[in-house]
């Protein structure tokens, strides 16, 4: 498989992947939005740090080379040093087309569609350069603000998930979402509107 686009655009933001500058910008987003992002996500514990995020810029770069997981930074081309969320997509399962996005906005920039404009391209980048047959959210029971972006982009509520993960000590369920290939294909148009700009080269 090829390596997926390092750079994408949609009508308001750039996603690209990460840089080792990426370090500070990406360090004061957390920081700044670390009470919220501690409720629903593992990796945000309240020292979270520049150790920390020395880290996920490595790991993100040797994940890219390996073809595991693809994480972009999320940015807006007229302030390009500003970091405004993360997003993220990886396999579940090569061999079954199976694939899931996972995304997070600084707390300054939420409620402003930043997720869902990004989080559309990334099911664009999956249904139409890797190839997928099936995209999943898995989403913490009571996190409306991320529910909010899988109704938007017309993902289906499969379920929960119990106990799914342990966030700080405590089991959280998961509510899981779901899109076909096909299903992407007849919304391909509202997807147009979300995300604007060129899609990536199809798959095959």
């Amino acid at each position: 498989m090829e390596t997926p686009p390092s750079e994408l655009a949609t009508h308001r933001f750039e996603v690209r992947s990460f840089r080792r500058r990426d370090t500070e910008p990406l360090l004061e987003a957390v920081r700044e939005s670390i009470t919220d992002l501690h409720e629903w996500l593992p990796w945000a514990h309240l020292a979270y740090g520049r150790t920390d995020a020395i880290r996920f810029v490595r790991e993100t770069g040797r994940a890219w080379r390996e073809g595991k997981a693809f994480d972009y930074a999320i940015r807006r081309p007229e302030d390009p040093d500003r970091h405004l969320g993360n997003v993220s997509i990886w396999f579940v399962s090569r061999a079954f087309r199976a694939g899931e996005i996972g995304y997070w906005v600084r707390s300054s920039d939420a409620g402003q569609g930043v997720c869902t404009e990004a989080a559309a391209a990334m099911v664009r980048l999956g249904f139409e350069y890797l190839g997928l047959h099936r995209i999943m959210l898995r989403i913490a029971v009571g996190n409306e603000a991320s529910e909010r972006v899988a109704t938007k982009l017309g993902f289906i509520k499969e379920g929960v998930l119990r106990d799914e993960l342990q966030v700080h000590g405590t089991w959280m369920d998961h509510t899981v979402w779901g899109m076909l290939e096909h299903e992407y294909k007849r919304a391909r148009d509202r997807f147009d509107e979300i995300i604007g700009g060129p899609a990536p080269r199809p798959a095959g």
